[in-house]
């Protein structure tokens, strides 16, 4: 199970990287989310699949008996999850008001910054 999901994380990866180098903006920002939930599939992974009990420990004793879940990817999933939501909701608002300014979607069109010119830049100070 866990070399499944090592694949299906290195596809995400590979899926990301490849919408991440496109000259759109909205396939920019899949790729971004795409490399967001692969990274909290790999946290996911990580802390391993096997069922395991719940990490509760009885009064009688100061240590589990067993084998117990691990909590902690979970919780870095969770927040993950939110942290990155948030971020694509920023990045699809600021592409759209940049798309309503520039009328562009291709970062090739968005030369407001870098206008193309005769002259070559300064080579030196």
């Amino acid at each position: 199970m866990e070399v499944a999901l090592a694949a299906i994380v290195g596809l995400f990866f590979a899926a990301a990287i490849y919408l991440m180098l496109s000259k759109r903006i909205i396939r920019m920002l899949l790729g971004i989310a795409l490399f967001g939930n692969a990274v909290n599939l790999l946290i996911f992974t990580a802390g391993r699949i096997a069922s395991e009990v719940a990490p509760i420990i009885p009064e009688r004793l100061s240590v589990a008996a067993g084998a117990t879940a691990n909590p902690l990817p979970q919780a870095l999933i969770l927040t993950a999850i939110v942290i990155s939501f948030s971020f694509f909701a920023f990045l699809l608002v600021l592409a759209f008001r940049a798309y309503q300014d520039l009328g562009y979607d291709d970062t090739d069109g968005m030369r407001l910054a870098e206008p193309l010119s005769d002259s070559p830049p300064p080579m030196g100070y």
